[in-house]
């Protein structure tokens, strides 16, 4: 008997080796969990008493439910304390179904050796990937996995100077990567064959219009492939280009002498639009007309955003927004303008990011001088905190599948580029 002696903790390996033991009292001490396992070996058990300990009814206790459910000899199992919503509930009127103790993160799996900028993931005849920017190197490099290694590797496909992006695309069957430089001119390039062939240059971008590309983003609307670049010089004009299949041509101005640093396409009310993000003025929301983007509305209270992330959650709408100096803020659209659900202190974050991975919804902030942070997308679009992530001066995050394994790719703008394992975790075992 081991009762009434408040005994809070007891060790896995206490009982080992009392093959005997007949009765056993635990009661009326200040027990939360019990170590997996404890009871190992007791085949001569008949009578058990646990009753008066504060029992945490979490996954730590999920064994000791599951033993109880089987076990030959009675048990006097007690109540639970907690948590709240499980307070006096008795331990034998619980199963292990009642558990709910999968969970996800993301683990360091390796580690590139060069710093990039922009990632941006692509599939092309069943073989992933991601392109990455290097502006410091003067490349786009595209990420691979290597069979053999078990690794991934990165070599360099294209080189340039200063590419703040390297934008893929899927055209015709080809890959294509739109390279989006701050010196030396734009660039579409193509690979020539298959998986491993080389890149040609297949034509200049945007001569004389793009002075200092920011962002760029691609939509099919209408049948035809569309691109928009962000120009962020104080006399350049952000500008949408069409696919005329040999090339792509600009179509339409959007607004000059705003610095804009990013724009993202979306789906408002079952039409296209376009959110142009700009350091001098609050977002602007553009309706697609047939043939062009018209201005429709703005983005009010957010006078600074950097950048703007959409993802759609149970037919709503939702943008993550990026701030120069306030706090991220998470905008839901409600038939005429976005409004604000939900902010999130972000000082010193330059990436808001919704992404899928596994099957799971993500919201990952960014942050240069503190650990990013891993949200998960909860009821109503809420972001619920899960893990933080030491990835240094990110950029951009690229989610990549590989059959049944998932990985996460953080583009560092100092560091080294991180890659992560999404991985799944039983919390009772």
């Amino acid at each position: 008997f081991i009762e009434d002696n408040d005994v809070g903790t007891i060790a896995p390996t206490a009982l080992r080796g009392l093959r005997g033991l007949l009765y056993l009292s635990l009661a009326n001490n200040r027990l939360e969990t019990l170590p997996r396992g404890l009871f190992q070996g007791l085949e001569t058990l008949t009578q058990l008493d646990l009753r008066g300990n504060p029992f945490q009814c979490d996954c730590r206790l999920r064994w000791l439910v599951t033993w109880l459910s089987s076990a030959t000899p009675p048990a006097e199992s007690g109540r639970c304390r907690g948590p709240p919503h499980r307070q006096g509930t008795p331990l034998a009127q619980l199963q292990p179904r009642d558990f709910h103790c999968l969970v996800s993160e993301l683990r360091p799996f390796q580690s590139l050796p060069f710093s990039s900028l922009a990632a941006e993931p692509f599939a092309l005849g069943g073989h992933p990937g991601v392109a990455l920017a290097q502006p410091f190197a003067g490349a786009c490099a595209l990420l691979e996995w290597d069979q053999l290694a078990g690794r991934f590797r990165a070599p360099t496909i294209i080189n340039g100077s200063s590419p703040v992006a390297c934008h893929p695309l899927q055209l015709g069957g080809a890959l294509v990567v739109v390279v989006a430089q701050l010196g030396g001119g734009s660039a579409v390039w193509r690979r020539a064959g298959g998986p491993g062939s080389r890149f040609v240059r297949l034509q200049a971008l945007g001569s004389g219009r793009l002075r200092r590309p920011h962002a760029v983003a691609s939509a099919r609307l209408g049948g035809h492939w569309y691109l928009g670049v962000a120009d962020s010089s104080k006399g350049g004009t952000s500008t949408l280009f069409r696919w005329g299949g040999r090339g792509f041509y600009p179509h339409q101005a959007l607004r000059p002498w705003h610095r804009d640093t990013h724009l993202e396409f979306l789906e408002l009310g079952g039409r296209p639009a376009l959110v142009v993000c700009s350091g001098t003025r609050r977002p602007l929301v553009y309706r697609w007309s047939g043939a062009a983007f018209a201005p429709h509305t703005d983005i009010p209270h957010v006078p600074d955003v950097y950048a703007a992330k959409h993802f759609r959650l149970r037919g709503h709408v939702f943008l993550c927004l990026t701030r120069f100096l306030g706090d991220a803020k998470v905008m839901r659209w409600e038939g005429s303008m976005f409004r604000e659900v939900q902010q999130v202190p972000a000082r010193g974050s330059m990436v808001f990011q919704p992404l899928a991975l596994a099957g799971q919804r993500y919201v990952i902030l960014g942050n240069d001088y503190a650990p990013s942070r891993v949200y998960r997308l909860g009821p109503g679009g809420h972001l619920e905190p899960t893990q933080e992530l030491l990835a240094p001066t990110p950029r951009a995050f690229a989610p990549l599948s590989l059959g049944h394994r998932h990985f996460l790719v953080a583009s560092s703008f100092k560091g080294a580029t991180q890659i992560y394992r999404h991985v799944t975790v039983d919390l009772g075992s």
